[in-house]
């Protein structure tokens, strides 16, 4: 019977309930039951997570809830301590028990996220992590405040999204204007929060005896299977591959609207009959979602009807909720949640179908062995959100607007190939702050309008001073929260658009591939789980070359093909 989330309550820890806890896997090893010490491990883990995921998810819902914003912090501060606890745990499985016994009962790959694991964390650093979940915090509160006025109306920054596409150029520019206001009035401020994280994760770094914190944030994103110098070639290839396509896609586009150029507040204005909005209402669209998740193969339709009834799901946008979407899960009852902010533009759809694909994922991984099989790594586990997106084409039908579905599946394959080259962009950013933590704002503002001329040689702000400045990376939450993150949606939305191809010439196939993707959980490393599903891992040298060329004939654009 799976609990309702009204119900969700897990014990709060305490610095007393984490020594007990963990203390009670110590005793087991002293023991020599090492089977026994291993599943105390994971459940202790399991709970942790489950409160943990709950306190966040509960300020992200509310950020002017006192309470749960109290809680979030007890969460910041209770963190690092527990992480003390792990680290201490995994060294000494790595290091006193006989390693192939270790391997046999948790598998090669969750060896090999531990052994990555212990080399992120001191207690030296503790106080440092905490400073890190709190101006993290801030940044969040900061811009879940904005109130933006256009028009007759004041809206958040999510809420704007209908005026930033609005038909009407005029219309878009005033939008866009009004929400750089907000982050001119704000940058001074963006900009200390950010030099202050930037040169608190450098010093985590070197305490812990790295160079630089680029090191240390690969690891702390687990990935054991390639570094950056596979990112980087991965780069070059968006900008060989697809920044071309992109380009002539917009050169089209301002030719069919009559532009004398493309701004920047023209970019997601993608189709010349106002972009395809979703198919009506919140109860509505929920209804529509699950005739399509019950029309297609898997578990997509009972999983669905089960975060319906539990109430996993919070999608409508309101003031004080935190910007943006995510998926996030409570192992203790296997149930999956997903955090939205609906606007009545063709982002809902995107962003309920990109989120579905991770809770889907957790989900028929929740009975994998142990908890850190239950997410994959982030590029993998992005694989499973985009590739739900490509899946559900044949149905859109049912979530927009009458008339438009062809329309909105020509304006999501642009919508993606146009995010390749932004996505590795702050990418390229982000290595280069790591690389000179010292840079002051201005350096790093000059850098990202360096980045974007390379990337998105097309982008034009106009008078749109904030941004034209190099400013526009300051709206990019995963910048300041979560570093090395956003390359993560490029190299999964290779993959993604691999399953896509494969969905144009048998759709049965595409499924298949998709749910033993997403069976697979974290069982293996990013480029295991892609090879074993098939997909050609984005780090072989033009890989992005038959997604482009598919592209390009899907448009039917000539020249594009070249």
């Amino acid at each position: 019977m799976i609990p309702t989330f009204a119900s969700l309550t897990f014990p709060r820890p305490t610095e007393a309930s984490l020594d007990e806890g963990f203390g009670a896997v110590l005793s087991l090893l002293d023991a020599g039951d090492l089977a026994g010490a291993l599943a105390r491990f994971d459940t202790e883990r399991r709970t942790l997570e489950s409160w943990a995921s709950l306190a966040y998810l509960r300020f992200s819902q509310d950020t002017t809830d006192e309470t749960a914003k109290a809680e979030r912090d007890y969460a910041d501060k209770i963190g690092p301590k527990a992480t003390a606890h792990e680290v201490a745990i995994k060294k000494r499985l790595l290091n006193d028990v006989d390693r192939s016994a270790l391997v046999n009962l948790v598998g090669p790959h969750v060896t090999k996220l531990w052994e990555s694991d212990v080399t992120t964390f001191d207690t030296r650093i503790e106080a440092a992590l905490e400073e890190e979940a709190r101006l993290s915090g801030e940044y969040t509160a900061l811009l879940a405040a904005a109130r933006i006025t256009i028009g007759d109306a004041t809206v958040n920054l999510s809420g704007l999204a209908p005026w930033l596409e609005n038909p009407d150029r005029a219309v878009r520019y005033e939008a866009e204007a009004a929400r750089w206001t907000f982050f001119a009035e704000n940058g001074a401020k963006l900009d200390d929060l950010y030099d202050r994280l930037v040169k608190l994760r450098h010093g985590m770094a070197t305490t812990l005896g790295f160079d630089t914190y680029t090191p240390l944030g690969y690891r702390r994103m687990r990935r054991v299977d390639y570094g950056p110098t596979e990112v980087a070639r991965f780069r070059d290839d968006v900008r060989t591959h697809v920044t071309p396509l992109v380009a002539r896609i917009l050169e089209d586009r301002r030719a069919e609207m009559g532009w004398d150029a493309v701004r920047y507040w023209d970019e997601n204005f993608i189709d010349a009959l106002g972009n395809p909005k979703p198919a009506g209402d919140y109860d509505l669209l929920i209804a529509r979602a699950q005739t399509m998740f019950d029309r297609m193969s898997g578990g997509l339709g009972p999983f669905f009807r089960d975060m319906v009834d539990g109430g996993y799901l919070d999608l409508k946008n309101r003031d004080g909720k935190a910007g943006g979407g995510f998926c996030t899960s409570f192992p203790n009852v296997g149930m999956p949640f997903i955090f939205a902010n609906f606007n009545g533009t063709h982002g809902d759809i995107n962003v309920f179908t990109h989120e579905m694909g991770h809770a889907y994922q957790n989900w028929r991984s929740r009975d994998l062995h142990g908890v850190d099989e239950l997410w994959p790594t982030m590029e993998a586990a992005e694989i499973n959100s985009m590739g739900l997106e490509f899946l559900t084409w044949p149905h859109m039908e049912l979530m927009v607007e009458d008339g438009a579905a062809d329309r909105f599946r020509r304006m999501h394959l642009i919508g993606s190939l146009s995010f390749l080259p932004y996505g590795v962009c702050v990418d390229h950013f982000q290595h280069e702050i790591f690389t000179n933590p010292d840079m002051t704002p201005a350096q790093r503002h000059a850098l990202w309008r360096d980045l974007e001329k390379q990337y998105m040689p097309w982008r034009d702000y106009g008078d749109l001073s904030y941004p034209a400045a190099g400013g526009r990376w300051q709206a990019q939450g995963h910048i300041y929260k979560s570093p090395f993150y956003y390359i993560d949606y490029t190299l999964a939305l290779c993959c993604a658009m691999q399953i896509w191809l494969l969905s144009r010439r048998d759709e049965a196939a595409a499924t298949t591939a998709y749910e033993d993707l997403c069976a697979r959980g974290g069982s293996a490393a990013f480029t295991a789980l892609i090879a074993e599903a098939g997909l050609i891992s984005p780090f072989t040298p033009g890989a992005l070359a038959d997604v482009v060329r598919e592209a390009a004939q899907f448009f039917d654009t000539p020249g594009m093909e070249d």
